[in-house]
């Protein structure tokens, strides 16, 4: 009998594996030799690596187009090995590093290509994914927040839709998140690692720092109105199926992803994780909301009810777009022909790239 943690897995997140780069292949094989969920971490690491080797045998040949497409599978199969693998932190650590190595190394040979930055942050460092389109001087830049799972080396598919629209993209891992969520916990007020990241690139003489919009999914269609309420540099904001208020949708969650709160808020409890989660709330800050504001979300959501996306929407004091998909699940990847696209034309419309 399957574990039920494993059925959730794939109940919940199966459309978002394949939107977001999984061969729909290595999807079915994987997900159907996995019966116990201290599996789930080892399969996905496995199939990972098949793609990985392809890529250093292609980057030893020569073949840099090929290399930078199998180390971009493996970076995605790797993050989907670790992404809710709470309960075994050092296995979980394994495949994040792996996920981290082949995306780093794939950004020199993508089109256009990418590259690493650390961005100071009290004391450490936040590390995001910066790509810059080509032919374009000083493009506008659309800082990508992440989710409660979701890492910065899940991005290639969202970052290429705003590349072609002559923007550039930084994705980045915020507290609680990808590579700082080892040092640093899940915090409800996003705009202080959002303030750091703008102040950043700001200071690059190669983006125009005047031009700035932020991009959020799931939790960080929390973490992006939140942030964009406060950071008034913000020109425009895109939230996909975020919260209105965490806490507030706690008993509705799968277990995977409140202990996945609980852990990366560095916490003991789930009475603790809880408590904490009431943090993160858009209460205050929604009315403060004045830059456009784009808002989407699924009305078969499961994990985020639409009605939180509504009520951002309504709260939000600035031009706002909602977008409610009727059949779409959570963030629409079921459906993200849907909104995939009418929401880069969106941003390049008021960051001033190209349609």
């Amino acid at each position: 009998m399957t574990d039920e943690r494993v059925t959730a897995a794939i109940s919940h997140w199966a459309p978002r594996f394949v939107a977001n780069g999984v061969p729909l292949t290595d999807f079915q094989e994987v997900t159907g030799g996995v019966e116990r969920w201290e599996e789930w971490c080892g399969a996905w690491a496995e199939r990972a690596g098949m793609h990985e080797q392809l890529g250093r045998e292609a980057l030893d040949a020569g073949r840099r187009q090929s290399a930078g497409a199998h180390l971009t599978t493996a970076a995605v199969c790797y993050h989907f090995g670790k992404f809710l693998f709470v309960q075994d932190v050092e296995e979980m650590r394994a495949a994040h590093r792996r996920a981290v190595a082949c995306r780093t190394d794939a950004l020199a040979l993508v089109d256009p290509p990418g590259e690493r930055v650390a961005v100071p942050f009290e004391g450490t460092s936040l590390y995001g994914n910066l790509r810059r389109p080509s032919g374009v001087e000083r493009p506008p830049v659309v800082v990508m927040c992440m989710g409660l799972d979701s890492a910065k080396e899940e991005m290639h598919a969202y970052e290429q839709l705003f590349l072609a629209r002559g923007l550039a993209t930084f994705a980045f891992d915020g507290p609680g998140q990808g590579e700082a969520e080892y040092d640093l916990p899940i915090r409800g007020d996003y705009e202080v690692p959002v303030a750091a990241v703008v102040d950043h690139l700001q200071a690059r003489p190669d983006l125009d720092g005047d031009r700035i919009g932020l991009w959020g999914v799931s939790l960080g269609g929390y973490y992006a109105p939140r942030a964009a309420a406060f950071e008034k540099r913000v020109r425009a904001c895109i939230s996909l199926s975020g919260p209105y208020d965490w806490e507030a949708g706690w008993d509705a969650l799968p277990d995977l992803t409140r202990e996945a709160f609980r852990v990366r808020s560095h916490l003991a409890t789930q009475d603790e994780a809880r408590e904490h989660g009431r943090s993160l709330t858009l209460v205050d800050a929604a009315p403060q909301i004045s830059c456009p504001l784009f808002v989407v979300t699924g009305k078969l959501d499961r994990l985020v009810p639409w009605q939180a996306a509504e009520r951002l929407a309504t709260e939000a004091t600035g031009p706002t777009e909602l977008l409610v998909i009727e059949d779409g699940n959570h963030v629409a990847n079921n459906r993200a022909h849907a909104y995939r696209y009418r929401t880069a034309d969106w941003m390049a419309q008021h960051l001033g790239g190209r349609l």
